[in-house]
């Protein structure tokens, strides 16, 4: 038993379980149990009377006629704070079926939040294949079990953990009730499913940020799918993020080698101008408050004003955003791009710094992508960027000591049977088993350079391994700053590197708000990572539309828009069918989304009304017409 001392036991039939478990709490534990029948009715069973008898000797509060979906009518307000309810074995009764089942969890999810203390537990357990998760063996069809986890999701409920039910341990206990009756019924392979609150979807609104860049303050709105990322704090000296960790263990066996300076203060989240470094078509392109553009000084709280154009974010690139808004008789005089590398930096780090040869220096912070949904495709990642200006011809023993540094320092952090690799092409890396190999990784740079990819796989022994590139190393020439010199780099995803590591398989967890997330890497204890939402309900929309014969589907875009509307719960989108209109031209496309939280609850009618919302932006943003 956890540590908990308010008990609420509901649904009891004979008081086995209760018995069992007043017999083994400590004096400071105080044990509520209840049944929904009369006293008068459970009293002639002879084991219920007896196991009646006892709990009150003990001191429990016996209860009767308690209906587990109402409990906020069976307690004053004073007594509603309990740290743990249990229902074992619930049912509607007699022959009910698998959906009055379903209804009688839900209602019991809903009564539980109203009388549950903020950080108790809802335990549940279920006979063999009723709960509908992976969890039990064999595993019924969806649609036939009682959708346990889809069910605590409407009252606000994740599945933090599940167990086998072994009634052989909890002495005394008699499972009865079949079909009504006092007849026991078979618990082998019965699972105990224990649920916690989760945090609620947050309603995003309007951040305005504010940035230094060229000596000036430029205001802008963020926009709405980073609102919740922005200025996180996961870098800053008192953080025990394993984004942080990693970095800082990088940087320092990295510092036993070269000599190293950081800039990380000097970063801006803008860059202006057009970029050959990044990919037009995956940036977030900005237009900024004017009223702040042209002030030296720190702009005063609340005395932003934004100046938002929502359909530039959905613009391939910034010429076609110009070319749109001209056709509409607007001009517009500069726009920004939101940092997507620090390879943007590179230029500028080694024209304005004191550059020494030989100096590792060192950029630090999130950047910001475009990019299509997928587990290992961040849109927003920490990405280190370390830059050493050496000798023309010495690059490769430069490239060698930065590869030598950080690999072993990721392989001493790496669970076993991980391997690391340098990989010389794209080719290379995907042969090696390298399965996520995409644009969240690394853009390509503007100078021309030798490039290799950093990756790593954790398991040797799968020809299907789980693998990603987490960055890479490069030289190029420094051009026109030092004809003398060669400039290496080598870009590290901290994020990618941290799931590696820690064994999380989905990157939003490293986002969550959920402070049991954080809690496992306290003092920079780099464990595997245990997740507390387990078999999270997945819910699948499909949409189909036309798109004109003159107009270029964008697919990064109609990503980007599902994320943001969906508030980053779209885990997948695939391409159903595809077909041309023989006169017309048009294209008709159709899609499945399917949407799944890794550390919330969601619901089936939070997901519909994201699915109207999407509809209605893809409609406006992309121009196509919904079939």
């Amino acid at each position: 038993m956890r540590p908990t001392r308010r008990l609420l036991l509901v649904g009891e039939g004979n008081f086995s379980f209760s018995a069992s478990l007043c017999d083994a709490s400590d004096h400071e534990t105080h044990i509520t149990a209840t049944c929904y029948e009369s006293e008068e009715r459970v009293s002639r069973q002879a084991l219920a009377k007896n196991n009646i008898q006892h709990l009150r000797g003990k001191g429990v509060e016996v209860c009767f006629c308690v209906d587990c979906t109402k409990l906020k009518d069976c307690f004053l307000p004073e007594k509603r704070n309990f740290d743990c309810i249990y229902f074992n074995f619930p049912h509607c009764g007699r022959k009910a079926g698998v959906t009055k089942n379903r209804e009688l969890l839900a209602k019991f999810f809903c009564s539980c939040a109203d009388v549950l203390t903020e950080k108790g537990e809802v335990h549940v357990a279920l006979c063999k294949g009723q709960g509908g998760t992976p969890a039990d063996q064999p595993m019924r069809e969806w649609h036939n079990s009682w959708q346990v986890v889809a069910m605590a999701a409407g009252a606000g409920f994740i599945l933090s953990d599940v167990h086998p039910f072994d009634s052989e341990e909890v002495h005394g206990y008699k499972c009865t009730g079949y079909r009504s009756q006092d007849k026991s019924f078979s618990v082998e392979g019965a699972l105990n499913h224990i649920f916690t609150r989760s945090l609620p979807f947050p309603h995003p609104r309007p951040v305005i940020c504010q940035t230094e860049l060229e000596d000036k303050w430029i205001s802008f709105q963020v926009p709405e799918i980073f609102v919740n990322k922005m200025n996180r704090g996961f870098l800053d000296t008192n953080s025990d993020h394993p984004v942080r960790t990693i970095n800082e263990k990088l940087i320092a066996q990295l510092s036993q080698t070269f000599p190293l300076q950081r800039i990380d203060h000097s970063l801006s989240l803008l860059h202006q101008g057009h970029l050959s470094a990044v990919s037009q078509s995956n940036t977030f392109w900005i237009i900024p408050n004017t009223e702040q553009n042209s002030s030296s000084e720190p702009p005063g709280k609340g005395t932003a004003r934004s100046v938002l154009f929502p359909d530039l974010h959905f613009c391939r690139n910034i010429d076609q955003y110009d070319r749109m808004k001209a056709q509409e008789g607007e001009q517009l005089s500069e726009h920004y791009l939101l940092r997507s590398s620090h390879l943007v930096y590179v230029q500028d780090v080694v024209r304005r710094l004191n550059f020494l040869p030989g100096t590792l220096h060192v950029l630090t912070g999130p950047v910001f992508r475009k990019c299509l949904i997928s587990p290992h495709t961040l849109p927003v990642f920490h990405e280190t960027l370390f830059i050493c200006a050496v000798d023309k011809g010495t690059e490769g023993s430069c490239i060698q000591m930065l590869m030598d540094n950080i690999k072993n320092t990721v392989s001493s952090l790496l669970p076993p049977l991980s391997c690391f690799t340098l990989n010389s092409t794209v080719e290379e890396a995907k042969s090696s088993g390298i399965i996520e190999l995409n644009d969240s990784v690394m853009p390509e740079p503007h100078l021309d350079k030798t490039q290799y990819f950093i990756c790593v796989k954790t398991d040797t022994s799968d020809s299907k391994a789980n693998g990603s590139c987490i960055g890479d190393i490069s030289a190029a020439p420094c051009g026109s700053i030092n004809s003398k010199l060669g400039i290496v780099f080598a870009s590290v995803n901290l994020d990618l590197l941290a799931m590696k590591i820690c064994g999380i398989s989905d990157w939003r967890m490293l986002w969550t708000l959920d402070e049991r997330f954080l809690n496992q890497f306290i003092g920079g204890e780099l464990g595997p990572f245990k997740s507390f939402s387990l078999h999270p309900p997945s819910y699948v929309h499909d949409v189909s539309f036309w798109v004109p014969a003159w107009e270029q589907f964008d697919e990064i875009a109609f990503h980007t828009i599902a994320r943001c509307v969906s508030q980053e719960t779209v885990t997948s989108i695939q391409l159903l069918d595809s077909f041309q209109h023989p006169q017309t031209g048009q294209t008709s496309l159709c899609y499945r989304l399917t949407f799944q939280s890794c550390d919330k609850a969601l619901t089936r009618q939070q997901v519909a009304e994201m699915q109207m919302q999407f509809r209605k932006e893809i409609q406006q943003c992309l121009h196509i017409t919904l079939r």
